[in-house]
């Protein structure tokens, strides 16, 4: 038993639904946070809702709004393998 390793739920997410996700917990609007990033209410929709990259620049802004690094927002699938960093 001592290579066993238990499942791991796993839901996957694009990049917009990262953004929509951070902001919903954080209870932001779409609209208040366009007014923290300066980014339009309609981008934030769009990207949101993957029709528009988020791009390195928006995911900088976004991230700082959102008190997050912005590698969560561009990789939202990514995992440190902790076994192998160790």
């Amino acid at each position: 038993m001592k290579n066993y390793r238990p499942a791991k739920k796993r839901v996957e997410v694009s990049v917009g639904e990262s953004v929509r996700i951070l902001r919903e917990l954080q209870e932001l609007s779409q609209r208040q946070l366009s007014e923290i990033t300066g980014i339009s209410q309609a981008t934030i929709s769009a990207i949101e809702n993957d029709r528009v990259n988020l791009g390195v620049e928006r995911a900088k802004v976004l991230a700082r709004a959102l008190k997050c690094h912005p590698a969560v927002l561009v990789f939202p699938g990514w995992e440190i393998d902790l076994e192998a960093a160790a």
